[in-house]
This record gives structure tokens, sequence and C-alpha cells, in this order.
């Protein structure tokens, strides 16, 4: 297949051009609620590379937008990971933009939202990206071509996304589409109601272990609640409890005998890394508590007939947890707000770490069954690195990604991962990181890895 480079970025497209002046919102009307601000300071990441704006839409949402002085007239709409607890303020919304600089510098432009409001929500960030796409192409014109890009929990947005809005609403299938591809990045793509069992499992084992979340002395609640509405709990308050029970931020030598005990049984019970556990009990406790408000306040979560296995009294262990059973209405309910049908119209490209601490990598094997199972196959190519990050890998893997997803959309053949590889060495040459690929890893499914949820009367 042929290669894309950032010196022939023109692909069949057009030669590089150099950015215009934007258009007057006077002269736009339909951008004229939103009109970005001009004159914004660009993160230093782009400083003499790209203009930059900022706004909001009018939901709420806040945005960054940058485009290089040498744009190839081509967008990349970014969803971002979290889902972030509290409101993003355009001061601290420029942290993807930082993040991914690497696609300014490559000559895309780049448009990011807030989303409106804090909180769990796929449907309502896929509607704000969305609407920052028609923000962007009413203040600067149709791109030639649009890319979706989704990181972690914006990975589940961002495929929710292209499942909703490929393609204009009722528009015939040979129309130009919204999004001519996906880049998906250490995405959460097994959908919500399988994305979290793990963390509703760790809130068990280590309530279990630790009974001092809560203690025994406070309003007791069912864990997979993550909190009680009402609860004034702060992050450092369950940091405080964490090391108390588990002396994580403690040197192995420093930890008493219990607390290495401890520690070990969670961590072979639970698949996360230890390096990661306090964010994954956080989720476990705020996310989850939110995301439950969402939906009704009723559980999409159930460890009823889970049989945990890797501590050192099993048995004690199962008979001990805390149970808990699934609403149906509710796990339906997250289903629709965020499960994938993996029915794709236009390539998707994913990049994800195998030792991934935050996103499991077999999410991936998840996505890939949806995919296959909808006969779409042909659109779907990931990828693994030999990498142990998850919020940030290296901008040449990222560079030799988006390389490759336009030559495959203006080429139309579908690539190999030693494409993807080739184009990450040419890009090697000016952006940092090196190029860690593993062509030959296959991820194993999630319930090979995360415990699975058995039928009932299938455990003990």
């Amino acid at each position: 297949m042929h290669r894309l480079s950032h010196h022939a970025a023109g692909l069949a497209l057009a030669t590089l051009a150099v950015l215009t002046l934007p258009v007057r919102a006077q002269d736009n009307p339909a951008a004229a609620p939103n009109d970005p601000k001009d004159g914004v300071a660009c993160p230093a990441e782009l400083k003499d590379v790209a203009r930059c704006w900022h706004g909001s839409d009018a939901n709420g949402a806040n945005y960054w937008i940058a485009i290089p002085h040498h744009w190839n007239r081509m967008l990349v709409v970014h969803a971002h990971g979290g889902p972030r607890m509290s409101h993003a303020t355009n001061d601290d919304n420029v942290e993807d933009l930082a993040r991914f600089a690497v696609t300014v510098k490559q000559g895309f432009a780049w448009a990011g939202s807030s989303y409106r409001r804090p909180g769990y929500g796929v449907l309502m960030a896929a509607e704000d990206t969305d609407n920052l796409r028609k923000l962007f192409v009413a203040r600067f014109g149709q791109p030639e071509r649009t890319i979706l890009h989704g990181q972690s929990w914006g990975g589940n947005v961002a495929a929710k996304a292209i499942e909703l809005y490929a393609r204009p609403a009722g528009a015939p299938k040979d129309a130009k589409p919204n999004y001519d591809g996906v880049v998906l990045t250490a995405g959460m793509l097994a959908g919500g109601t399988m994305n979290y069992l793990h963390r509703a499992d760790l809130r068990a084992v280590y309530q279990y272990y630790c009974n001092n979340h809560p203690r025994p002395d406070e309003p007791q609640y069912p864990l997979w609640q993550g909190l009680p509405a009402d609860s004034t709990m702060k992050p450092k308050d369950l940091e405080a409890r964490v090391e108390e029970c588990l002396g994580i931020k403690l040197p192995d030598s420093k930890r008493s005998a219990e607390q290495k005990r401890k520690l070990a049984n969670i961590l072979g019970v639970i698949p996360v890394p230890e390096r990661t556990l306090q964010s994954h009990l956080n989720w476990g406790t705020f996310t989850f508590r939110d995301l439950v408000q969402r939906i009704g306040g009723v559980n999409p979560f159930d460890n009823r007939h889970v049989a945990y296995t890797g501590s050192d009294d099993n048995a004690a262990l199962n008979r001990g947890v805390q149970r808990f059973d699934a609403d149906p209405k509710a796990v339906a309910r997250l289903a629709e707000e965020s499960d994938l049908s993996g029915r794709i119209e236009v390539p998707v490209l994913t990049l994800h770490a195998i030792d991934d601490p935050t996103a499991l990598v077999e999410y991936e094997a998840e996505y890939r069954a949806k995919v296959a199972g909808a006969g779409r196959d042909k659109l779907l190519l990931q990828t693994f690195t030999r990498e142990d990050d998850h919020s940030k890998l290296s901008d040449a893997e990222y560079a030799g990604v988006f390389d490759t997803l336009v030559a495959w959309i203006a080429g139309g053949a579908k690539p190999s991962v030693a494409d993807v590889e080739r184009a990450c060495a040419q890009e090697a040459g000016r952006f940092s990181g090196g190029c860690r690929f593993d062509a030959s890893y296959r991820p194993r499914r999630l319930f090979e890895r995360v415990a699975p949820r058995m039928p009932a009367g299938g455990g003990k």
C-alpha cells in the first residue's frame, strides 16, 4: 500500500496549504452563537506551529481548536478520557491538546471538547464531540478529511459516536461521511457493562481485606453504589484509608506483615498493577457513584456467583466477600448508554499498550468480537505495543498510526501492522518515543483475565 508521511501529506488530496484566515462570525450566522475566541495562546508544545482558539458551544461544553500554519486540510476531532468528575474550564481543558500535539505538528487541525458537564455519559459526550465537528465546519469550512480520535474512556465515546454520527442523518449511502476514519488509543472498548466489572470486584475484595471503606462504625451501603449520594468523602480521604490498610506509598520494607499480606491478596485476585490500584479504587468509588446515579440509582454490576481466585485462602474470601446482584433494567440502561454494536462504516485503527495499567488490553478482544460479529472485520485494524503506560504512548507511534489511517482512507486497501511499523519508523526521525509494535500479539478475551460472571448456581 502507499505510505503517508508529513512530506507526502497530499495523499491524492492536495498539497499542503497555508491556513487562510477564518471567516468572520457575522459572515456565517451558523457560527455566531458559538464563535471561537481569537488570539488564544497555544500550549507551549505548539508555539510557532499553530493558531489556537477556545470557547464554549451552545450546551456549555468548553473546547479548544488548533490549526497549524501549514494545514493539510484534515481535521482530528478528539474525545478525551475520564470521565472527569469536575467541570473542565478552558484553562485546564488544554491538557489533551498538549498531549496529542503531535497530530498538529503533522499538519492536522485539532478540536477537542470538554463535554457539557462532568461525570459519566457516553451518549452526551459523543453528541458534544460531534457538535464540535459541526462548529468547526461552520467556522472554518469543511475539511477534506475528518478523523475521530478517542483516548481511554474517550475511546468508548468515539466508538459509540462513529456508530451514531458516521454519516449525515438521512443521507444516501454514497454521501460524504461526517468522519472518514477513526483512531482509538488505549480505548475502553468493552462497553460500560464490561469495562468496570473488575472495579466492582475490587470494591468487594478490598472491603473484605481492609474493612474501612466504609468502616464498621459508619453507615453501611452496597458497594456497587461507589458511595452514597450524600457522602462528603474526597479522594484524599480514600487515599488515607488505603494507606492505613495497605501502605502502598511505603517501600515494601516499611510495610507491616499484615499490610503486605492484604496487598498481595488484593493484587492476586484483581488484575491491576500496584501502581494503579489507588486509581482503580477511586474509579470504583467516585465514578461508580456518578454512573449509578446517571442510570437511575440501580445496580448494573453483578458478583453473586463469581468465584474469586488468587488469594491465600480463596474459600474464606468467597464466603466473606460482599455479594450483589445486577438489576436487569440497570444493565439495559448502561448498555444503551455505552455498549457497542460493532457496526462500523469507516476504517478504525486502534493502538493499545499491552501492559496498559488502566484500560485492560483485553477490552480490544471484546471490541474485535463485536466488529467481527457485525461482519465489519475489513474495517478494523488493531495494533499493540510493548509499553506499560496508558495516558501517553510514543509520539512516533501516534504519528505512524495517523499516517497509516489517512493512507488507508485515501487508497482503500486495509493496511497491516507492518505498514504501521514502517510509518512509525519513518516518523521516528522527527518524533520521539520510538516504535515498539508487536505484530504477533493477540489479547485474550476479557473473562480470561477478569473473574467471569457465572450463571446462577455456577459458583460457590
